[in-house]
């Protein structure tokens, strides 16, 4: 099986005084401003790292479901979100961490079984897989 899909971004100007805009095949995001603003002062819009924390969160999670499934378990509920971290490292910026914290409500599951499945999920999600930096993850069982 292959996919393929695409999400696009346009910029006009500098870098200080520039804008852009990201938008997503699936229409999830239709010229959605991002710029330095958004991205290192807080202001409205997106960025770059915050769109990899979803796509993070999203693929981890999706990986997790399907292990779980094949494992015979059934999530009632499962949030994620995945902090990623932008620092200057030389002459330019890196991501230099990604953490995953994790909450899950899985019925019948033991603790062993869980982080087993959990570590699988994290070094199996294509996703981690593109990242060249720490990954790290915090994880937990609630009712």
């Amino acid at each position: 099986m292959k996919v393929k899909t695409f999400g696009s971004a346009t910029w006009s100007g500098g870098i200080k005084d520039g804008q852009g805009a990201i938008s997503t095949k699936s229409g999830a995001l239709t010229n959605y401003p991002y710029g330095l603003g958004s991205r290192y002062e807080g202001k409205p819009g997106s960025s770059p790292e915050e769109l990899l924390g979803a796509a993070h969160a999203a693929c981890f999670t999706m990986n997790l479901s399907r292990l779980l499934t094949e494992a015979g378990f059934r999530a009632e509920r499962m949030d994620t979100s995945a902090d990623v971290t932008l620092e200057i490292a030389g002459d330019s910026f890196t991501i230099t961490l990604v953490h995953l914290t994790f909450k899950g409500a899985v019925p019948g599951i033991d603790q062993q079984t869980f982080d087993g499945l959990i570590a699988r999920a994290k070094s199996g999600c294509p996703v981690s897989k593109l990242f060249n930096c720490t990954i790290t993850l915090d994880a937990s069982l609630v009712s």
